[in-house]
């Protein structure tokens, strides 16, 4: 970026009350999974508020419903190229005070610096920064070098329907957007274990997401003669059987890239690792499955068991049992690879796997080109003290359903995140500092206004 470009940024006016702003947002509880029974009238005030608050944003650009759940805007450029794609969710998953919040969830408290309640940070917190930022530059009549599109979805925690729909219109028009942006990494103080430097984690592709019932059927009757086997035994049995041994590591190119990225910011020994391990992948991939957690994710399909069922009372044996499995695919599987080895790990035909909802790993966008660039520059301006790397992300987002046929999709929220923060992400007391939605609306104003024609 230059200085010029560093110039033009600094000269545009900031809005103050970005928190009050948000804590608005926090407010309303759009949970998507209580649609059912909650109706969608939390959704429509969330509309009716980003009216309220942006007010230039909803006088000059062009909004068009898309189903119930999905708002894309579009913003004018100046140029014919590909346009750039903001997305985010305005939906949260559920909440509620009795689960230990020190803060009630959907209260919005500005306190100790920070926002609190559920949504600040997945995805409402990076949803206002995109906002601020496009409504800060109107203000100023800046008009970008190519056209913007603001998708956001209302059903992100629910499968994400209103994604699909809009990434659905892109294709019918013959629009393939130059870069896309979601939520996804984040700012961290320790990106691994062994790397001590802030990072913004750019998501360059994302693990594919399956999840299936094992379901067992077998002879009911009272439990004093249980037969050698029973359903519900049988699928105890396979839920024994996926281990993290089940899917074999290997190392994507994304993460052999983040290394490389991570090195010239280590000393030593680690700085040593750092580089046998990205000229090594399969020793990559053994180290980080050994490390567990998000390291051994990166490099490996995993497993989660995550419902039971199976039983009317503790005295009769179950007619039917059955679990809830969640996996999470990585770079060089698909949905139908995973399933049949599955079913050889269970090595048992009398379990059923179902297929309940199954999206195959994204391809991973590049990180050599100008687009990854602009992602750089505009951390470099509003996080100076981190440098930018590139990681496969774990968790699936709404921008998947834009990667089957858009180039560059990237996964960022630029907002810093402790690591606490981020366990609070569907959990509790999550929250957001000011000074974080103060540099996420200066990331996407320097992106923004830096755009290439």
């Amino acid at each position: 970026m230059s200085d010029h470009e560093r110039e033009r940024v600094d000269a545009v006016p900031v809005r103050p009350g970005a928190a009050e702003r948000l804590s608005r947002m926090v407010q309303l509880p759009t949970v998507s999974a209580e649609l059912e029974t909650r109706g969608l009238d939390d959704f429509e005030r969330f509309r009716e508020l980003i009216d309220e608050l942006y007010p230039l944003v909803s006088a000059q650009l062009e909004l068009e419903r898309v189903g119930d759940l999905g708002l894309l805007y579009r913003w004018r450029g100046s140029g014919p190229g590909d346009p750039v794609v903001l997305m985010a969710h305005f939906d949260v998953v559920p909440a509620a005070s009795r689960d230990g919040w020190r803060i009630p969830p959907f209260e919005g408290r500005i306190a100790d610096g920070a926002v609190w309640g559920r949504g600040t940070l997945d995805d409402k917190g990076p949803l206002l920064v995109v906002l601020e930022a496009v409504e800060n530059l109107l203000a100023v009549d800046v008009i970008p070098a190519r056209d913007v599109y603001l998708s956001f979805g209302g059903d992100e925690e629910s499968y994400g329907k209103a994604a699909r729909a809009i990434s659905d219109l892109f294709r019918e028009r013959r629009i393939t957007p130059w870069l896309v942006i979601d939520e996804g990494g984040a700012v961290v103080d320790a990106p691994l274990p062994f790397v001590k430097v802030p990072a913004a984690m750019v998501g360059v592709g994302e693990k594919g997401v399956l999840t299936v019932r094992l379901r067992a059927v077998s002879d009911g009757g009272h439990a004093s003669a249980p037969p050698k086997l029973t359903a519900a035994a049988r699928v105890g049995r396979a839920v024994a059987k996926l281990t993290p041994s089940t899917f074999a590591a290997r190392t994507p190119s994304s993460t052999r890239a983040m290394l490389r990225a991570f090195t010239p910011h280590t000393r030593g020994a680690a700085r040593l690792l750092l580089r046998v391990l990205t000229a090594v992948p399969w020793l990559t991939a053994r180290v980080f499955s050994r490390l567990g957690g998000e390291p051994a994710a990166l490099v490996r399909t995993t497993v989660a068991p995550t419902m039971l069922e199976g039983g009317t009372a503790h005295n009769v044996l179950p007619s039917e049992a059955s679990a809830i499995v969640n996996l999470r695919i990585a770079i060089g599987e698909t949905v139908a690879t995973t399933v049949t080895r599955l079913r050889r790990a269970i090595g048992d035909p009398s379990v059923a796997v179902e297929i309940i909802e199954g999206s195959d790993p994204s391809p991973e966008s590049p990180v050599d080109d100008a687009r990854f660039r602009a992602i750089g520059d505009a951390v470099a301006a509003s996080y100076p003290e981190a440098i930018t790397a590139p990681y496969l992300m774990m968790a699936a987002t709404d921008s998947r359903w834009f990667h089957r046929f858009a180039p560059a999709v990237y996964r960022f929220a630029p907002l810093a995140m402790t690591a606490a923060q981020r366990a609070s992400i569907h959990g509790v007391d999550e929250h957001v500092t000011i000074d974080s939605l103060v540099r996420g609306e200066r990331f996407h104003r320097t992106l923004l206004t830096s755009l290439p024609h």
